[in-house]
């Protein structure tokens, strides 16, 4: 009996060694990770404020941020709608898929179609001025265009080390029949709780999207088929993506059976 009970400790405490050894062995492959590869790359990371330069260039480029996310503030001799850059170009001209402001430069000077002929950014940022705002052209020397172009071009400064930005433009969306009928009760569950029941925004955090302080009939969001890919992917800003492509041209089509102000044709130009 004895002689069976030493057995069973001596098996018992071999297993047990055992299982010792086999886990140690696996720990320690699990700590092995292989060298880092140095060819991956990091996702693409806004600029840090702080590689904003010293002096006037850095206050200039603050400058400019200022003025892209709070226009009619402080811009407001030269944009009289209640809207700012940033109400389009999202999260200060940074969101994917918000017609962001990240590579832009490098795409100018560019043949543009509404405009018929090349144009310059300087010339981009004037037809949001004159339409998307409803104002009129910064001159084209003045601290307010050079801060807007310093601005953009630091959100647009190289990142060799990351990859490179994903979300020009606009998402692609099927072409679709909207009905402004069924976009007022997608406007009533989904927008007016920030954009208001008639449309008049809450300035500076949310923009009018319809009457005199808006942006007026020649502005690009004044095309159902560029405002649904924006209002698809991009709103609302608490819930973004919840909106179907067909309840974003729906609500799209009843924002524009809305009245608004008039382009004024002396900047048909831009």
């Amino acid at each position: 009996m004895k002689r069976l009970i030493v057995i069973i400790v001596a098996i018992t405490a071999c297993a047990y060694v055992g299982a010792i050894v086999v886990g140690l062995r696996i720990k320690s492959l699990s700590l092995y990770s292989p060298p880092a590869d140095p060819m991956r790359k990091m996702a693409w990371e806004p600029p840090h404020t702080s590689t904003i330069p010293k002096g006037p260039e850095g206050n200039s480029i603050r400058r400019g941020s200022l003025l892209f996310n709070e226009t009619n503030v402080y811009a407001a001799e030269y944009a009289r709608a209640h809207m700012s850059c940033g109400s389009c170009h999202a999260a200060g001209g940074i969101q994917p898929y918000a017609s962001p402001m990240v590579g832009l430069p490098a795409l100018f000077p560019m043949f543009n179609k509404r405009a018929g002929h090349i144009i310059s950014l300087q010339d981009r940022i004037e037809e949001c001025l004159v339409r998307s705002e409803n104002g009129k052209p910064v001159p084209y020397d003045s601290p307010e265009m050079h801060a807007l172009v310093n601005y953009i071009n630091w959100l647009s400064q190289p990142e060799p080390a990351r990859l490179p930005f994903v979300g020009r433009g606009f998402v692609a969306l099927p072409e679709l029949k909207p009905d402004a009928k069924r976009g007022a009760l997608v406007y009533v569950e989904q927008c007016a709780g920030c954009h208001g029941e008639n449309g008049e925004g809450l300035p500076p955090l949310f923009p009018p999207l319809w009457g005199p302080d808006s942006f007026n009939d020649g502005a690009g969001m004044n095309d159902i088929n560029k405002m649904a890919p924006f209002v698809e992917h991009n709103m609302p800003q608490n819930r973004m993506g919840i909106l179907s492509a067909q309840e974003a041209f729906d609500v799209s089509a009843y924002i524009h059976s809305k009245p608004r102000p008039q382009f004024n044709v002396a900047y048909r130009n831009f």
